[in-house]
C-alpha cells in the first residue's frame, strides 16, 4: 500500500538519538524522520523544513560536524541529475527552509552514509537537530545558481532562535559587512592551497579586467579563483595550477556563464557577440593549459 503523508512536526521523534542508524528512505518514514521520499527536503512554504536529507547531490555542499552548507531544491534533471537551470527562492523545498530560517524551527539532519551514484549504499546516520542561520545565491560549481543554507548544530538544551530572511529595505546591511560576509563564504568553499598559490601569483588583481579590489584600509584586497574547467559533475575539472584564474567576481561571475571566453593564444572573448578583446594577463610561472581553455569553451558552443 503507498505511504500515507504524516503531518509535519518539529523535533526529535519518541525513541530517536542522535547516531542512530537507518537502513532506508523507508525506515526514516516509519520513525518519523523523514517524510518525503527521495527528496532532500521535507517541509513546504506553508509550514518550513522539518528534515533534510545529506544525499552528497550538489558538489557544492560542505558537511562539517557542527556546521553544514546545503543546498536548496530545483534546477536539477531527474535522469542525470545533473544540474541544469538556475534555482529560485520560490520552489517548495528552497522556500521550506527559508521559512525555518525566518521562524526559528529545528531541522532534522539525516546523513547518506556511502554515497554512490547518489544512493545511500551504507543506510542513513541520524544526526540531530540543527537550525538554519542563513541563506544565500551563488553561482554553483557546476555553473548555475543555486540557493545555499549555513545550519548549525542544536547541542543539548539548545533551542533555534529566529534569524531575519531579508532585512527591511529601510535598514540597509553596511557595504563593510556584506563585503566580509561573502568573502568568508567564498573562502570557505574555493580556498585550496592552488588557488591561494594563483591569487597570491597576481596580488589578488584581475588576469581578465586588471581590477584589484580593495576591501580595508589596510590594504588587503580581494580576489576569486575562477577554474576553467569547472570543479565537479559533470566538468570534473582539477584543481590544478593550469586550471585555475586569478579573477574579480564580476568577472568570474561572466567567465562561469560564458560570457567571457578564452581563445587558445590566451586573448579574451566577449561570449555574446564573439569579439576578441585584451590578452589574458599572464604570470611567468603560470602555466595555462590549453586543454581546459577549450573545455571551457565547448560548454558554450
Amino acid at each position: 500500500m503507498p505511504r500515507q503523508p504524516k503531518t509535519a512536526f518539529f523535533g526529535e521523534p519518541p525513541g530517536v538519538e542522535d547516531g542512530d542508524w537507518f537502513a532506508s528512505h523507508r525506515a526514516l518514514y516509519e520513525a518519523e524522520l523523514h517524510r518525503f521520499k527521495d527528496q532532500g527536503i521535507s517541509g513546504t512554504e506553508k509550514t518550513g523544513a522539518d528534515s533534510i536529507v545529506l544525499s552528497g547531490g550538489y558538489a557544492d555542499d560542505v558537511y562539517g560536524d557542527d556546521e553544514i552548507i546545503y543546498t536548496g531544491a530545483g534546477g536539477r534533471d531527474r535522469d542525470s541529475r545533473l544540474q541544469v537551470a538556475d534555482q529560485h527562492i520560490d520552489t517548495r523545498g528552497t522556500a521550506a527552509l527559508v521559512v525555518s530560517q525566518a521562524q526559528g524551527l529545528p531541522v532534522r539532519v539525516i546523513q547518506g552514509l556511502d554515497i554512490r551514484r547518489r544512493r545511500a549504499e551504507g543506510g542513513y546516520r541520524y544526526r540531530g537537530l540543527w537550525q538554519v542561520r542563513e541563506h544565500w545565491f551563488t553561482i554553483g560549481i557546476e555553473g548555475f545558481r543555486i540557493c545555499q543554507f549555513r545550519l548549525t548544530k542544536l547541542h543539548p538544551g539548545e533551542q533555534p532562535a529566529p534569524h531575519p530572511a531579508a532585512r527591511p529595505a529601510d535598514t540597509p546591511t553596511a557595504l563593510e559587512e556584506l563585503t566580509r560576509e561573502y568573502i568568508e563564504r567564498e573562502q570557505r568553499k574555493r580556498d585550496s592551497r592552488v588557488v591561494q598559490r594563483v591569487k597570491g601569483m597576481y596580488d589578488n588583481t584581475c588576469q581578465i579586467c586588471g581590477e584589484r579590489i580593495l576591501v580595508s584600509p589596510t590594504g588587503v584586497a580581494y580576489s576569486e579563483g575562477a577554474h576553467i574547467q569547472a570543479l565537479g559533475r559533470p566538468h570534473d575539472g582539477p584543481d590544478v595550477l593550469g586550471n585555475v584564474l586569478c579573477l574579480c567576481p564580476n568577472c568570474h561571475t561572466r567567465f562561469d556563464r560564458g560570457a567571457l571566453q578564452l581563445s587558445d593564444s590566451l586573448i579574451v572573448i566577449n561570449g555574446l557577440t564573439g569579439a576578441e578583446r585584451s590578452p589574458l594577463t599572464v604570470h611567468p610561472d603560470h602555466t595555462i593549459d590549453v586543454t581546459y581553455i577549450r573545455q571551457h569553451r565547448s560548454r558554450w558552443a
